[in-house]
């Protein structure tokens, strides 16, 4: 298995707080896009962050198979797909540490 730092990169860096009616509808589909990844447990969590200098929406930590590209994710995103400005980028960790109960 090999463990990927996933952010997602957004359009603009206000976006969290400007974003149109059909931006918001992208992200709720984002949103279920990203919640099966963590049902499926191909995702070990994900989320938005909000952070004052920096231009990405989300992040996502992975947990694939060796010969999985992490970028295969990023197009199904609906966000992705939809053209709309975002990116993705994906970040191998060769470590992870986890807690006992996760």
């Amino acid at each position: 298995m090999k463990n990927w730092l996933c952010v997602l990169v957004a359009p603009r860096p206000t976006f969290q707080f400007d974003m149109t009616d059909e931006e918001r509808e992208l992200m709720r589909e984002h949103a279920l896009y990203w919640r099966g990844q963590v049902s499926s447990g191909k995702a070990l969590v994900f989320g938005p962050v909000i952070h004052p200098k920096a231009e990405f929406g989300g992040v996502a930590i992975l947990a694939l198979d060796d010969d999985e590209d992490p970028n295969d994710y990023s197009l199904s995103d609906p966000v992705i797909r939809a053209g709309a400005g975002f990116r993705f980028e994906a970040y191998w960790m060769p470590q992870l540490v986890q807690s006992e109960s996760s």
